[in-house]
């Protein structure tokens, strides 16, 4: 009998505790998707605190060549310091999520939009690989060369078994990594450029203008760890192919 209990006990414990893991996962699951009711929050806690501070932005310090979509990443401790927000989104990398929260135009018209650190992982990998190979190599593993300046990666030089790629933040395809002439690594976003064409035309890109703000301005993405992009006879290439 008493074993009888203590086996129904321990099934009722078990069944408790693992209630309590799933429902965080669940949450979890949630708050690993871009949220536009975090967002807005985020963007009218950033404009309080600009108007508090004198046209000054929480964002975190970073070189001055960081690349313009990952260096004005939002400073929430500075904003929960001056009460502007209460709570860190559940999505924010800062509450163990998948997005870092970033400014674009922070001087003129700041405005938030997410980063995905899936992204950042994803090209963190590809650069170990290629520091070990240019440890031992003159020269980055050039693939073909699909723009001035711009290559594909030799991923079997590189020791990988595939071409290296990421999942896109815009339309969940398989993205293409590529390299400068200076091995540094960056994601294709022709794809979704392309797509982003179709969709929202190409009016104020044609005279040169980045195309890469065609993402920024109608989703929540930067797109991190590119290059730039312009239009040429209706389609998107690396500028310096333009």
């Amino acid at each position: 009998m008493k074993f009888t209990y203590f086996r129904l006990f321990t099934v009722l414990l078990f069944t408790i505790l693992l209630s309590g893991c799933l429902y965080p996962q669940s949450e979890r699951a949630e708050n690993d998707l871009p949220n536009e009711a975090q967002l807005e929050m985020v963007q009218t806690a950033v404009e309080t605190y600009r108007e508090n501070r004198r046209g000054l932005v929480p964002i975190k310090t970073k070189g001055s060549d960081t690349p313009v979509f990952q260096k004005y990443l939002i400073d929430f401790t500075a904003l929960q310091q001056a009460n502007a927000l209460t709570e860190i989104p559940g999505n924010a990398f800062e509450n163990g999520g998948y997005y870092q929260y970033t400014l674009i135009t922070p001087e003129d018209n700041p405005r938030v939009k997410l980063l995905d650190l899936r992204l950042t992982e994803a090209v963190r990998q590809v650069n170990v690989q290629m520091n070990f190979y240019r440890n031992e190599h003159i020269y980055p593993p050039f693939g073909e060369e699909i723009a001035e300046g711009v290559f594909t990666i030799d991923y079997q030089e590189l020791g990988l078994e595939s071409p290296p790629r990421v999942i896109s933040p815009y339309s969940k395809e398989n993205l293409p990594l590529v390299m400068d002439i200076e091995g540094n690594v960056y994601i294709d976003y022709r794809l979704d450029l392309t797509r982003a064409l179709k969709e929202f035309g190409q009016e104020g890109y044609s005279n040169g203008e980045d195309l890469r703000y065609l993402l920024v301005e109608h989703t929540p993405f930067v797109p991190a760890y590119s290059l730039p992009y312009a239009v040429k006879d209706g389609e998107p290439v690396f500028s310096a192919a333009s």
